[in-house]
């Protein structure tokens, strides 16, 4: 090698890019000193080049790797590449020592090996390998992904064949053994439980003849009416009319009918049975019933009612030859929260409209109250759901996704979107065959005592000429109730029960219902600033007529 070369090759391995003098030595010099150097540990360039290079004796070491001996390797032939040009030569590089198709190397004149220049090619084939691959396999991906969708590979056939058994419709049962069914898998299942359940959702519209005494007060300025079946009547008893025939009369004339609201029920049994809300048909002379797509109303019959469940039955009769569709009740108790559940009814006179959500809660208790006598009714065991319910579903089903009715839609919250009231089935078959003979169902028995209650306020105590501003004003007594037999007044205050002071009618009220029919309290009370105990025996409020006159006028009744 020349002394050119040599000193080339040297400075490429001198991290300070300066000739080392000791390239100048003899042969033998080197020799021994790469024979010192093996004995030593190697080094390696951890994070770049030249780092761990020892500028002394390291450089020495690699001037001289390269007059190691050649040993015969196997070498696989690369393929062709064009040679590689010095950046500022305008000359190619001399190629005859190197056979860049077969690999071979050729020694210069002095025997020394040169480096072997097609090696450099090596990364970019590398490179476009790695890069290759990758696309490959990128595409490979691909493809099986859409091919596993097209062929749904990854959803089980049993789930697609199960979601579309809906149970057709039958008379009522009991069977325990029917299971809710799975979450649906998408707006079919819902479709198929309106097609299967709608036929048999009727339209219920009330009339009341002119001159009745059902006429007299319109069941829309009742704010439990409101709260459970909406405002419809804009606060009068006549106008506009979503009725039958006679329907939207001035009540003026004798024979006319005038509308008092329109609801929603559900046939349960082919002969013609329907089941709906007690405050739908109220007290209404005229109940007509509309099947769907049949615009001829058929007259319905008012089997029973209890207002305590919100539950009555109807009865409309077969024409010649005619069968009537029909859902099941099923078990409401087998119904998990969270469940797909399906509204069916009549909103704001949009018939047979069809709404979807899930079982919120399970055993919910709601009270509607009365302004106008002061009465509230209180409803348990009820199930929540968000399924849509507006004015005009009360009485129309809530059904699982087998088509099963596992509920009666019957309120819904004014105050909220979303939270709306259902009667368990389970509560509609403990009663249903008593309704439909027209038997009287028990009551719960309600403490009672028969007083209208208002809180005791400021003004009120100047005006009665009292200190106190705790306590609850009798604003009424109920005709041969408790409180009458006790000789409670109106204006009254009643400040405490048995020794214990309750500061409002709510709290007060809140205590006499915790006490049991038939047990024994103390009135502790204020007449014309005096005070005084009265003893009162508890009674029952299903045995009074608390919507007479006389029941109560405002505030809370008790």
């Amino acid at each position: 090698m020349d002394e050119k070369n040599k000193n080339d090759l040297n400075n490429g391995f001198n991290p300070d890019g300066q000739n080392n003098d000791t390239a100048n030595g003899n042969t033998n010099d080197s020799n021994e000193t790469n024979n010192a150097s093996s004995e030593q540990s190697s080094h390696y360039y951890s994070y770049g080049p030249f780092q761990s290079l020892n500028k002394d004796k390291d450089a020495e070491d690699v001037r001289q790797e390269p007059v190691q001996e050649a040993r015969k390797v196997e070498m696989t032939p690369p393929q062709p590449v064009r040679p590689v040009y010095p950046p500022n030569s305008a000359q190619p590089p001399r190629t005859d020592h190197i056979d860049y198709l077969n690999g071979n190397h050729s020694d210069d004149n002095n025997g020394n090996r040169k480096p072997n220049q097609f090696q450099y090619n090596k990364p970019k084939t590398s490179a476009k390998t790695v890069v290759a691959s990758i696309l490959a396999g990128m595409l490979i991906m691909t493809a099986g992904m859409f091919g596993a969708d097209r062929a749904n590979l990854f959803t089980p056939e049993s789930e697609s064949t199960t979601t579309t058994n809906v149970a057709p419709a039958s008379a009522v049962t009991t069977d325990n053994s029917v299971t809710q069914a799975a979450l649906p898998a998408g707006s079919a299942d819902v479709a198929e439980v309106a097609k299967s359940a709608s036929p048999a959702v009727v339209k219920i519209e009330t009339l009341s003849k002119a001159g009745s005494n059902s006429g007299g007060t319109n069941p829309y300025n009742d704010p439990a009416y409101r709260f459970f079946f909406g405002d419809q009547g804009g606060g009068g008893s006549e106008g506009g009319s979503n009725g039958g025939e006679g329907s939207g009369g001035s009540g003026g004339s004798s024979g006319s009918l005038t509308p008092l609201g329109i609801g929603s029920g559900f046939i349960f049994d082919k002969s013609g049975y329907i089941l709906t809300n007690a405050h739908v048909v109220g007290e209404a002379d005229v109940i007509q019933v509309t099947l769907e797509n049949n615009k001829t109303p058929y007259e319905a019959k008012l089997m029973g009612k209890s207002t305590d469940l919100d539950l009555a039955v109807l009865k409309i009769e077969p024409k010649s030859g005619e069968t009537f569709p029909s859902v099941t009740l099923g078990n409401s108790d087998n119904v998990s929260v969270g469940s797909w559940l399906v509204a069916i009814g009549n909103p704001q006179g949009f018939d047979h409209t069809v709404t979807a959500g899930v079982l919120s809660a399970k055993e919910r208790t709601i009270t509607a109250s009365d302004a106008s006598n002061g009465q509230s009714t209180d409803y348990t065991h009820l199930l929540q759901t968000d399924a849509s319910i507006n004015p005009g579903n009360s009485g129309g089903p809530l059904l699982n996704m087998n088509g099963q009715v596992i509920g009666m839609n019957t309120a819904v919250s004014e105050d909220a979107q979303g939270i709306g009231f259902a009667i368990p089935s389970n509560v509609i078959l403990n009663v249903v065959d008593q309704l439909k003979k027209g038997e009287k169902i028990p009551t719960t028995p309600v403490p009672f005592i028969g007083a209208s209650l208002m809180s005791l306020t400021s003004e009120v105590s100047k005006q009665l000429g009292i200190d106190t501003t705790e306590g609850s004003v009798v604003t009424e007594v109920l005709y041969r109730s408790p409180a009458y037999q006790a000789d409670l007044r109106s204006y009254d205050v009643i400040t405490g029960i048995n020794g214990t002071k309750y500061t409002n009618s709510q709290d007060l009220v809140a205590a006499i219902q915790k006490l049991k029919v038939g047990d024994s309290a103390t009135l502790n009370v204020i007449r014309n600033g005096k005070t005084m105990d009265l003893k009162v025996t508890i009674g029952n409020r299903n045995d009074f007529d608390t919507t007479s006159p006389g029941a109560g006028g405002g505030g809370t009744g008790q």
